[in-house]
């Protein structure tokens, strides 16, 4: 009993019981000639001290203010973590370089103003060895470009200073076993995101979903354009057209099978009927004879007819409705 007055005098939590453990150790410690006597009256010392402490504190208010201060640092605590172990969907702020390596950051509600939003994340499975920064670089790169294309459908939607990024593994952590790239969003120029940019399974419905998953596919195709024009590789251009005639073509009939709406039904049917024309520009790009004969179709094909219509279907589905690029209407992550 003696010691267990002493050991609760000495945690601060629980002085109450120390005290009593010490007045009913030493009445006992006398009566039966045993030693401990120091321990119970040390015991009993210290739990009163504690205990007139907690009592000065609650009359104060210092213990209130000690807790409140104990709640913040533990909420704090929970919002912040590894750049590695933040989840998809997750929005968050760094306190430092939006770009180090390395950083801790801070988890926010998507709905404030933030610096970064997770897309995703994936393993590196390529190389049993560390391979270097620019190997891991090339593979990041790639994947996280495809990540975020894939969690924010709506180009349309997606702000100019905004782009992809991407924590990797570093040497260090490569040797304890990280294989992680995490990838995200982030701002540039000192800007915030002021909401979430998700735009995926999660937060559309069936018919945004089949919408951009369709329309989506012109815009991959149409960033395939070859490096060499032309006037220096005819067959690759030709070839190139040959494919966009083939997509556009099937988003015409992807959007003329699919149940729509009744607020979305005309505007989707004229979009398919706008395809359906681009379709044939495309076409006879796709079988210019030479170099002067493309040139002279090249720009009735590519800037087509069904910009302003996709924009009237876009926005009967609640989606974005103005097109980010005069030139193109993709202007989705750029890697």
């Amino acid at each position: 009993m003696a010691i267990a007055s002493l050991v609760s005098g000495i945690v601060c939590c629980l002085p109450p019981l120390g005290l009593v453990f010490g007045l009913i150790a030493l009445p006992q410690i006398r009566k039966k000639n045993q030693t401990g006597k120091g321990l119970a009256v040390t015991g009993i010392v210290l739990s009163s001290l504690a205990c007139l402490l907690i009592v000065a504190g609650l009359v104060s208010g210092a213990v209130g203010e000690a807790w409140r201060g104990f709640q913040k640092g533990v909420d704090e605590a929970a919002r912040s973590s590894s750049a590695f172990s933040l989840r998809t969907g997750q929005c968050y702020n760094v306190d430092g370089d939006l770009e180090a390596l390395t950083s801790e950051v801070e988890v926010v509600d998507c709905a404030r103003p933030h610096e970064g939003e997770v897309t995703g994340g994936f393993k590196i499975t390529e190389f049993t060895k560390w391979p270097g920064e620019t190997a891991l670089d090339d593979i990041a790169t790639e994947r996280c470009a495809d990540i975020g294309n894939a969690y924010a459908l709506d180009s349309w939607a997606f702000p100019e200073e905004v782009y992809d990024f991407y924590y990797m593994p570093s040497p260090d952590s490569w040797r304890v076993g990280d294989r992680t790239v995490t990838c995200a969003f982030i701002v540039d120029g000192g800007e915030t995101m002021k909401e979430s940019l998700r735009a995926d399974k999660a937060t559309l419905d069936a018919d945004q979903l089949h919408f951009l998953t369709t329309m989506n596919r012109i815009d991959d195709v149409l960033a395939e354009e070859p490096e060499d024009d032309a006037d220096e590789d005819l067959d690759a251009n030709t070839a190139w057209a040959r494919k966009v005639h083939d997509v556009v073509a099937a988003a015409s009939r992807g959007l003329g099978t699919h149940s729509w709406p009744a607020a979305s039904t005309t505007e989707v049917q004229a979009l398919a009927k706008e395809l359906d024309a681009s379709a044939k520009e495309w076409d006879e790009l796709a079988r210019s004879a030479d170099a002067d004969v493309f040139w002279d179709r090249y720009d009735v094909a590519y800037d087509g007819t069904f910009w302003d219509a996709e924009a009237k279907a876009r926005a009967t589905l609640k989606l974005a409705a103005t097109s980010p690029s005069t030139e193109s209407p993709d202007a989705g992550p750029s890697a």
